[in-house]
């Protein structure tokens, strides 16, 4: 597998190995040994999957007190993703990095604590990611996925989101759920 960095520190593009011939494809999504081999964690706790129409955008979701780092795929479909670092004090905080994942490209981006994620099925989209931690839903916190200042290049004219996405403050409101970074 080979690994990138992104515009944030942290914030890596994993693209894995995939060996093709006429009957499609394989590759190893997660190995533990290759993982702890390039500086990543191997200890993933839950893995969820979400599927969602074309011109839904969900996020920009965390956590607060059990912060989750997620490695996240696309199995079917297509997505822009996006994550924002949101820890205060970091000298990127406020600054938000864009993906793109398909099941064309069979890339993988890894989400360290203290940045934010969403995004936005470009197609109808199967997303699944590996959490380093629990969901909490007393824990669940997020960024409007819109804020003016984040500036994310979101491609739905007319995005779909939840009541809970829509109703998030912008990242720079006066607020105190945002983690605090710690160098």
């Amino acid at each position: 597998m080979k690994v990138d960095a992104t515009a944030l520190p942290g914030v890596l593009r994993i693209t894995p190995t995939v060996f093709r011939d006429d009957r499609g494809f394989f590759l190893e999504w997660f190995n533990a040994r290759a993982f702890a081999t390039a500086g990543l964690p191997t200890a993933f706790v839950q893995d969820n999957h979400s599927r969602s129409a074309a011109g839904v955008v969900r996020g920009l979701h965390y956590q607060l007190a059990r912060p989750q780092g997620k490695l996240v795929r696309v199995t079917r479909g297509a997505v822009m993703g996006a994550a924002v670092d949101i820890r205060v004090g970091s000298p990127t905080f406020g600054r938000s990095t864009t993906f793109d994942l398909s099941d064309q490209n069979l890339g993988m981006i890894w989400i360290p604590p203290g940045f934010a994620h969403g995004f936005c099925a470009l197609i109808d989209a199967d997303v699944v990611y590996k959490c380093t931690d629990f969901y909490a839903a007393d824990d669940d916190h997020g960024v409007l996925w819109n804020d003016p200042d984040l500036a994310i290049p979101w491609p739905a004219a007319a995005a779909r989101v939840s009541a809970k996405d829509a109703r998030y403050l912008p990242l720079r409101a006066p607020r105190s759920d945002l983690p605090v970074y710690r160098p």
